[in-house]
């Protein structure tokens, strides 16, 4: 799934200035969660964000704050001003609505939340009342051509030279006459005492920062070059140069984005990197050495070009089932299955069958024996919007038209379906996101019944092997989405597992998370454990370590339960606020790893947890964390295989680590990198990666990234992909494919 994040944030910021507002960049850690605000203040948030100026003043009559916060420091002003609700701004300002109060992840005031989305008359209506941030609302409205806009914002008595400076040469660079008469037309009021000095740097020492910076976590590379003496930004998005404007030596504003700025760092006169900062929170752009005149470059860190019995199947031992996410226990692990490594979609080579599924679903194949089963919703209204990519949109899908969901079993030699069932045909009760569905769960399988959970209508339902119904449970709708704002609903994702005669559920929401076991035979309920949590899309894991079980759950805290009772064990944090890997296991170790800013850890967790675990400031291990580091990634689940832990983040960057010291032992780019949503799986030496685009690329496992295929799939995936018996199972959002020997 996509979210906001840091990265594409200053990527963003870094990118030619178009008139889209820039994305929200978190600044630091949210605070914990304060005790939840009472109904009448959630009747007040609910309202601003409707528009709904009857229900506003009804919640404030009756004793509402208008400056109540949410967990994560929100008021009403800032919903309301996010929505363009002018009313609703003017009627929450007459009851004392603080214009300048700011959230406590994002640190944005409603006047950016106004800005970022283009609701001039909201930004108009908070300059008047005495909202600051008029600097960042000139610059966009100079990039918009809004006369008018910077009419008011230049009316600031924020403004000084040093942020008018920029404005007009970014007003010259738009070439709009009007508004650059306006922007001189306010220079020249100000007393000249107010202008800033002016920095000089020598042509040589600007020459010294010339040349290519890269963030591979970014997965992006920025330029630096010297026009005369003016020093110039190429950002990541191609397009027009920004300007540097010195404000010491060493440092540089960029004229078109106030409040970004540059810093060059370096050792015995040599340039290493470039320290961008954006309100506050910085990000380094390493250095791109340049070969000297002449050179010839060194030959990439990668092993020799693979032998041709490289991509041979391995030889198949006993079969094997894949009866959940990522197959046993989330391992992802397909070893003498006789996996092939090769295949073509357009002549068929080594693809033995295609089934056309309808609807469409994010959620991945399980296999038993000779069966295949794979979930679906069907819209009656047939939107199939889907969107891939990297991008930071927070917008769901408004498809609440009348859905389908089914489940089918395909044979798994043939691909011809055996049997299809409906589970329910309703309405459902939460919107999704533009890279989600209506089922995205995982169904789970034990050989004698296969489960089902459809988060968005609340069912959980269980099937025998032949497609007779045997139960179904209400386990309530699971509203999930951005944790910032409840009207984004982005839908639940967490995919049942089976443990010891019970289906263990992971259900975080908005409102109400909680872990669950039910009886696999007869769907009712053994325990249930409340989760203070907020939405995570992540399956839970059994962690065996000698006698000793656990369930192993990511989220803003990680936490260990005992699967017989649901009595939580212990918890360890910091963790992202949006998490969406799974837990997986290796060595006796669990691992656990965040990816959404700020923070991106990940850990490395041995069996004898107990209690609160979480490291002491500026330590990365202890007597119950084997390391950590804080490289997490984002929305991949990670693979252990072979003693490395493996990590995938959404841009297609790979990691491997070793998996008892944490030690790095490479870092590279998938194929062309692109956006990754589906898990990697590993089978006999080698690892599977595949990308929104529809690439599988097949690399070889170890201390050495080689690239060994790339097969093209041609359609969207999402999922990820099963192995068992001599077949590898791809689904992409309209098929399934069995790709093996024929």
């Amino acid at each position: 799934m996509p979210f906001i994040t840091l990265l594409a944030a200053v990527a963003l910021a870094l990118a030619p200035m178009t008139p889209a507002p820039p994305v929200p960049v978190p600044q630091s850690p949210a605070p914990q969660a304060p005790a939840t605000p009472a109904p009448i203040v959630e009747e007040l948030f609910a309202a601003a964000r409707a528009g709904d100026a009857a229900r506003v003043t009804a919640a404030l009559d009756k004793g509402a704050d208008v400056n109540a916060r949410t967990r994560y420091g929100a008021t009403a002003l800032m919903f309301a001003a996010d929505k363009g609700h002018v009313e609703i701004m003017k009627l929450l300002l007459a009851r004392g609505a603080d214009v300048n109060a700011q959230d406590s992840f994002y640190k944005m005031r409603a006047i950016d939340m106004a800005t970022m989305n283009n609701h001039g008359g909201a930004v108009t209506l908070l300059l008047e009342k005495g909202s600051k941030g008029a600097p960042a609302v000139l610059s966009q409205a100079i990039q918009r051509g809004d006369a008018a806009l910077v009419a008011t914002a230049l009316t600031s008595p924020e403004l000084t030279r040093t942020e008018l400076r920029p404005a007009l040469a970014g007003a010259k660079k738009a070439g709009n006459a009007e508004i650059i008469a306006l922007v001189e037309k306010k220079i020249a009021s100000l007393p000249p005492e107010a202008a800033a000095p002016t920095v000089a740097v020598d042509r040589a020492t600007l020459q010294s920062y010339v040349g290519s910076y890269r963030n591979e976590a970014a997965g992006a590379s920025i330029a630096v070059a010297l026009n005369g003496d003016q020093l110039m930004l190429t950002p990541p998005r191609a397009g027009q140069q920004l300007t540097l404007a010195a404000t010491s030596a060493t440092s540089f504003q960029v004229v078109e984005q106030p409040g970004l700025t540059l810093s060059f760092e370096g050792r015995g006169g040599t340039i290493e990197r470039v320290v961008a900062v954006m309100a506050g929170t910085p990000q380094v752009w390493t250095r791109v050495a340049a070969a000297a005149p002449g050179a010839v470059p060194a030959p990439p860190p990668t092993a020799p070009p693979p032998a041709p019995a490289d991509v041979k199947p391995a030889a198949r031992s006993a079969a094997r089932n894949w009866p959940a996410f990522r197959g046993e226990n989330a391992a992802g692990n397909g070893d003498g299955q006789g996996a092939v490594v090769e295949w073509d979609v357009d002549t068929q080579r080594n693809l033995r069958w295609k089934t056309a599924i309808p609807g469409i679903s994010t959620a991945s194949p399980v296999v038993w024996g000779n069966r295949v089963f794979v979930v679906t919703a069907i819209s009656s209204a047939g939107d199939n919007t889907f969107r891939t990519g990297l991008y930071g949109d927070v917008a769901p899908v408004n498809d609440l038209s009348e859905h389908t969901w089914k489940i089918y079993a395909l044979d798994k030699a043939s691909g011809k379906i055996l049997w299809e069932r409906e589970a329910f045909k309703g309405v459902p009760k939460v919107k999704r996101h533009t890279k989600s569905s209506q089922a995205n769960s995982t169904p789970v399988t034990d050989g004698r019944r296969v489960v089902a959970m459809f988060g968005s209508i609340g069912m959980l339902a269980a099937w025998d092997m032949e497609g007779k119904p045997l139960w179904t449970a209400d386990v309530g709708v699971l509203d999930s989405g951005w944790f910032f704002d409840p009207d984004t609903q982005w839908g639940h994702s967490s995919s049942p597992i089976i443990h010891a005669d019970n289906v263990i559920v992971q259900a975080d929401r908005y409102k109400g998370s909680f872990i669950a076991a039910y009886d696999a035979t007869t769907g009712k309920e053994r325990w249930r454990t409340d989760r203070d949590e907020i939405s995570t899309w992540g399956t839970p894991t059994v962690f065996r370590a000698g006698s000793r079980e656990q369930i192993v759950t990511n989220g803003p805290k990680v936490r260990g339960y005992d699967p017989a009772s649901g009595k939580l064990l212990w918890t360890l944090g910091p963790n992202s606020e949006v998490t969406v890997g799974t837990p997986v296991v290796g060595n006796g170790i669990v691992y656990v790893t965040g990816g959404y800013p700020p923070a991106r850890p990940i850990y490395a967790i041995k069996p004898n947890a107990s209690g609160d675990i979480s490291l002491p400031k500026d330590q990365t291990s202890s007597d119950v964390i084997a390391w950590s580091n804080t490289e997490g990634t984002y929305i991949p689940t990670p693979v252990f295989y072979d003693g490395l832990l493996y990590t995938c983040n959404n841009n297609g960057v790979v990691t491997a680590y070793d998996g008892a010291s944490g030690e790095r032992i490479y870092r590279a780019r998938v194929g062309g990198g692109g956006s990754f949503s589906a898990s990697p799986v590993a089978a006999d030496g080698r690892l599977y990666f595949a990308n929104e685009d529809g690439d599988v690329y097949v690399v070889k496992a170890g201390r050495v990234y080689q690239e060994l295929a790339k097969n093209e799939m041609k359609d969207v995936i999402m999922s990820t992909p099963a192995i068992s018996d001599g077949v590898v199972i791809v689904r992409t959002l309209t098929h399934v494919y069995g790709i093996g020997e024929k």
